[in-house]
């Protein structure tokens, strides 16, 4: 099984996607931090329901990474925007190993991430692609005893709703149906994409 975990939104710099954020949500993010392995850098604003977001972008003043970027960040053009939802497990590779065969090149492999004295192991694909466009959920496995949601102040801005949008969106429902149960993800056939709303402080927003 997997759980929600949290929801990232990708841009050409990290100042650009901070600046989004706050200009939809209308509350300030908190610093985050630098990723080694795959060389980018985040900012983080904690969500009700022990859920949080990201902003995140290639880390400039770092080296090229050996491997594709996670989040399919290499290939990121245009304008800030909501690219990707993650959720966590107990037992990433008898997961994996549950999963159904999956477009382009599977969910993933699990490598092993540290920033600070947070640990984690995420499900990357060896291209960075995501299945079903990006719209499939990045998989984590939380290593350390606090939930990084538990470390950041409360913004007050909750998730109603994620909305993934897909061609084959029945396709994806159906293939996390036996893994996912969580009644704020719903699946609607279009474009690929994700739009997020949110209860805030100052009213219902939108990512």
């Amino acid at each position: 099984m997997m759980q929600f975990d949290h929801i990232a939104v990708a841009a050409a710099t990290l100042a650009e996607a901070t600046e989004h954020v706050e200009a939809a949500l209308g509350v300030k993010m908190q610093p985050g931090g630098e990723h080694a392995v795959f060389h980018t850098h985040n900012a983080l604003l904690g969500l009700e329901d022990g859920l949080y977001l990201e902003a995140i972008a290639i880390n400039p003043t770092a080296p090229r990474p050996d491997r594709p970027r996670w989040f399919d960040l290499d290939r990121f053009s245009g304008p800030a925007r909501l690219t990707n939802w993650i959720c966590r497990c107990d037992d990433m590779d008898a997961l994996l190993g549950q999963m159904p065969d999956l477009p382009p090149d599977g969910a993933g492999q699990p490598v092993d991430l540290q920033r600070g004295d947070l640990r984690w192991r995420m499900a990357v694909p060896p291209s960075g692609v995501l299945p079903y466009d990006n719209c499939w959920p990045a998989l984590i496995q939380w290593q350390t005893t606090q939930h990084p949601a538990d470390r950041l102040a409360a913004s007050g801005v909750r998730l109603e709703r994620l909305i993934v949008s897909h061609p084959q969106a029945d396709d994806l429902r159906t293939a996390l149906a036996p893994m996912l149960h969580d009644a704020r993800v719903v699946f609607d056939t279009g474009p690929a994409a994700l739009r997020a709303e949110f209860d805030t402080p100052h009213g219902p927003r939108a990512l």
